[in-house]
C-alpha cells in the first residue's frame, strides 16, 4: 500500500478537519465513522449542539482558507451575563479589547462544513455507520463493525489517526501494546441540554451576545445564542445527593427546583419538563493517557488523546490546535512517520493534561467564583494590570481564550499571576487602595517578558 495513505477513524470535528489538511498535502484519505451522515438525519438532541470557537480554533481554520465561510455561523460572545436568584443581571466581559470575543457555533453546520471541504478536495472518501472494533498492529488491519447490519470486516491500513473520541478504539489498541497510563476521571456531575426558544417576535429573548450563566455553587445553568435565535442550555448538576440528576425523577420535583433556583428561566424554558425527561444525560469526564502514539503506525488527537469537560470551551479549540500542530510535524520531518509521531505527541500531551487541569478548574469559577466580590476584584486589577504591564501580564482566561501561547505555559504563567493578584489584594477592597509600585514590582519580577502570538 502506497505511504500517501492515511486512515482516520472518527469523521467529527477534529477527524474531518484532519482530512481537509491531509488532503491538501496530497494524501489519500480513507474516514470510518461509527454514526451516520450528519449532513442526511438530524443530529440527535441534548448532546453539545453548539460550541464555543476562539483562537486556538481559528487559526487551523484560517490555515485550511475555511474561516469566511465559518464567519457566517457564527454569533459573538462578549462576555458572561450573571444571573443572580433575584432576577438581576451582570455582564464580565472576557476580555478588554473588542476582538477580545468568544463565539457560538453550531455543532453540526461546522462539522457539515469540514465534511464538505475534505470530500470537495478529490482524495477523502467518508464511510459512514462503520465503528471501528479493533487494530492490529501486527497485520496493519482495522476490524470494522457495520452499525446497520452488525457484518464485521476486516481493512488494511498503512497508519491510522484516531481522531475517535473518548470511547477511541485507537487508543485502546495503542494501550493493549504500550502504555504507560490510560483512565478516565469522572467528574461525579453531568449535563442536560434544554432549549428556550426564540420569542413570539422570531427575535433572542435575552441579550444574544453573551454567555448567559446562573451560579449557584455546586451545580450552574448556562445558555449560548444559536443563528436561529434561540439559545442552547445546559443544566450541569451532580450525579448523585440533595441536589442532583438522580433527585430530581418528576416533573414536580423539577419544576420546584427551577422555581427556586432558576426563577428567572423559568417562563423562557416552555419545554422544560420535555427536554429534561427526554434529553439524555451527559456525562463528564477526562480522558488522560500517554503515549498518544504507537511507533509509525498510530497517532491519537483531539478527545481520543485528551477529552476535556467543558467549561473552558476549549475541547474543540484544543482538538483544532493538535491538527495544526500535526500538519506542522509532517511539513518539518517529512516522510519519517516514527519522529511526526513522537513530536506531535511530545509537544501536544503536556497541553493536553494542561487544559484539563484549567476546565475542572474553570468548572469551579462558572459555578461559584463569579459570585465573589475577592474574584471580581482580582479580574479588575488582572485587567489593570494587563493595561499596565501589556508584554509580561496577561489574565489566564485571555491567555487561553484570545492567544495561541501554549496551554501550559499559559497555566504556569498563571499560577504566578494568581499569586500576584492575591497579595495585592489581601487587604483591599477597590482598585484605588492597590499599590501599584508593590505591583510593578511584583509583575517585573516574577514574570517575563512573554510573546502571546496573537492572530
Amino acid at each position: 500500500m502506497s505511504d500517501k495513505k492515511i486512515t482516520l477513524i472518527g469523521a467529527g470535528l477534529v477527524g474531518s478537519l484532519a482530512a481537509v489538511f491531509l488532503a491538501k498535502r496530497g494524501f489519500e484519505v480513507e474516514v470510518y465513522e461509527r454514526r451516520p451522515d450528519m449532513r442526511e438525519e438530524n443530529i440527535s438532541a441534548g448532546r453539545s449542539i453548539n460550541l464555543a470557537l476562539a483562537n486556538r480554533g481559528i487559526y487551523p481554520l484560517q490555515q485550511v482558507g475555511l474561516m469566511q465561510q465559518v464567519e457566517k455561523m457564527l454569533t459573538p460572545m462578549k462576555g458572561r451575563m450573571v444571573h443572580d436568584l433575584e432576577g438581576n443581571q451582570n455582564l464580565q466581559p472576557y476580555g478588554q479589547r473588542d476582538e477580545e470575543v468568544i463565539y457560538s457555533v453550531s455543532r453540526a453546520d461546522l462539522n457539515t462544513l469540514c465534511m464538505d471541504s475534505a470530500e470537495s478536495e478529490g482524495n477523502v472518501t467518508i464511510h459512514f455507520n462503520q465503528k471501528c472494533t479493533s487494530v492490529d498492529f501486527e497485520n496493519q488491519l482495522l476490524t470494522l463493525k457495520n452499525e446497520l447490519t452488525g457484518e464485521e470486516c476486516q481493512k488494511p491500513f498503512v497508519r491510522v489517526i484516531g481522531t475517535d473520541g473518548s470511547a477511541s478504539a485507537v487508543r485502546d489498541a495503542i494501550h493493549s501494546v504500550q502504555s504507560e497510563h490510560n483512565y478516565a476521571e469522572q467528574l461525579g456531575h453531568s449535563y442536560k441540554e434544554l432549549c428556550i426558544p426564540a420569542g413570539t417576535d422570531g427575535e433572542f429573548q435575552m441579550e444574544p451576545h453573551a454567555l448567559h450563566i446562573w451560579p449557584r455553587g455546586g451545580y450552574m445553568l448556562i445558555a449560548l445564542p444559536n443563528m436561529d435565535r434561540s439559545f442552547t442550555v445546559t443544566l450541569f448538576m451532580p450525579n448523585e445527593g440533595e441536589i442532583s440528576f438522580t433527585a430530581i425523577d418528576n416533573e414536580e420535583k423539577l419544576l420546584a427546583f427551577f422555581n427556586e433556583h432558576f426563577p428567572d428561566a423559568v417562563p423562557l424554558l416552555p419545554e422544560l419538563n420535555k427536554d429534561f425527561f427526554e434529553n439524555p444525560t451527559g456525562h463528564l469526564a477526562t480522558v488522560r493517557c500517554s503515549p498518544w502514539h504507537y511507533q509509525d503506525k498510530a497517532l491519537l488527537i483531539g478527545d481520543a488523546a485528551h477529552a476535556v469537560v467543558p467549561f473552558h470551551g476549549q475541547g474543540m479549540n484544543c482538538g483544532f490546535e493538535d491538527v495544526s500542530e500535526f500538519d506542522a510535524q509532517i511539513e518539518k520531518f517529512a516522510g519519517d512517520w516514527n519522529k511526526i509521531f513522537a513530536e506531535t505527541d511530545k509537544l501536544r500531551q503536556p497541553n493536553g493534561n494542561a487544559i484539563a487541569d484549567m476546565a475542572i478548574e474553570n468548572y469551579i469559577t462558572m459555578r461559584d467564583s463569579v459570585r465573589d466580590e475577592k474574584f471580581l476584584l482580582k479580574s479588575a486589577l488582572a485587567f489593570e494590570l494587563e493595561k499596565r504591564f501589556p508584554d509580561r501580564f496577561c489574565p489566564r482566561y485571555s491567555m487561553v481564550m484570545f492567544h495561541r501561547l501554549p496551554y501550559a505555559e499559559a497555566q504556569n504563567r498563571g499560577v504566578i499571576q494568581e499569586a500576584i493578584l492575591t497579595e495585592l489584594t489581601a487587604n483591599v477592597d477597590n482598585l484605588e487602595m492597590v499599590d501599584f509600585e508593590n505591583a510593578e514590582s511584583l509583575v517585573k519580577s516574577k514574570l517575563s517578558e512573554v510573546d502571546l502570538n496573537p492572530i
